[in-house]
């Protein structure tokens, strides 16, 4: 009798964690909106949903706030928030427990520039680094390709990240850097902006999921969910057919482009070794 008790008790308790709901607080920007984000809620939801056996029921929570990127870090880090997605630093991987699986494939490392229109052949007839490094370039106050960029000699100018393109316009600087996913549609309403076709800025910039230090349990579970899903196919399938990712590299053209490769030196030994790994990474 006291067997079947103990083996009762057991029971009950692994199904009262299995009856666990996860759930998932993240930053939601609805005044600023930025459309590139439903594609890591995608992710972050696919991850979620390939872990689903083995950790147990999910719900994602937005949390609708406007902050910069800084702030919504800060907020993980208390354990505010969730989860956040972000380009890596060592910094960030200090501050947060990083999940190490790039959510873009490296691609966020592959920079394309928008510029004035009324400038493109300045830059078509650039044909050296240190020519691109003279001339202004924009980029976000907290963002971690900023300390890259600056620590590899470009003439930086740091805004607020939805300031950036008016600044381009008004002349503060005269490029932006844009990852492959990003540049058509924030100038498709610009018609003094345009994407450039002619140069490509390429260099390590891993984009993890992060979250609190304090919360292990949910960095295991993204990880396992993203690994399942990029064994089974279905990452891939989500990565080269979402909305915002889809025909991006017909549209980039990068074997046409000059390419200027830049070290990044603000990477982690963890995230170096990383780069091995060829699976994770776009070829």
């Amino acid at each position: 009798m006291t067997l079947l008790i103990s083996l009762w008790i057991t029971l009950c308790i692994s199904m009262a964690a299995r009856a666990e709901v996860t759930e998932i607080r993240y930053n939601l920007s609805t005044h600023f909106v930025d459309p590139k984000q439903s594609y890591y809620i995608d992710l972050l939801r696919l991850a979620m949903e390939k872990s689903q056996d083995q950790y147990g029921d999910y719900r994602l929570q937005p949390v609708e706030m406007e902050m910069p990127q800084g702030r919504t870090i800060k907020l993980v880090e208390q354990a505010k928030l969730d989860v956040v997605w972000t380009m890596t630093s060592m910094e960030r991987e200090r501050q947060l427990r990083a999940v190490y699986f790039p959510l873009l494939k490296g691609l966020m490392g592959h920079r394309i520039a928008i510029i004035r229109t009324e400038d493109a052949a300045r830059f078509a007839n650039i044909t050296t680094i240190e020519q691109l490094q003279a001339i202004p370039v924009g980029q976000g106050s907290d963002w971690p390709d900023s300390d890259v960029l600056q620590r590899q000699g470009f003439t930086l100018v740091r805004g607020a990240a939805h300031n950036l393109l008016t600044m381009l316009e008004k002349r503060r600087f005269d490029y932006f850097l844009r990852a492959l996913h990003e540049p058509w549609d924030e100038v498709s309403d610009r018609p003094a902006l345009m994407v450039d076709t002619h140069l490509v800025v390429i260099y390590p910039a891993p984009l993890y999921f992060f979250v609190s230090p304090d919360n292990p349990a949910l960095a295991e579970r993204i990880e396992y969910g993203l690994r399942a899903a990029l064994l089974d196919g279905s990452f891939d399938e989500l990565f080269y057919h979402h909305a915002i990712t889809e025909g991006m590299l017909g549209r980039a053209k990068l074997a046409e482009r000059r390419v200027f490769r830049l070290d990044n030196p603000f990477l982690s030994q963890t995230s170096k070794n990383l780069l091995s790994e060829s699976a994770l990474w776009f070829d």
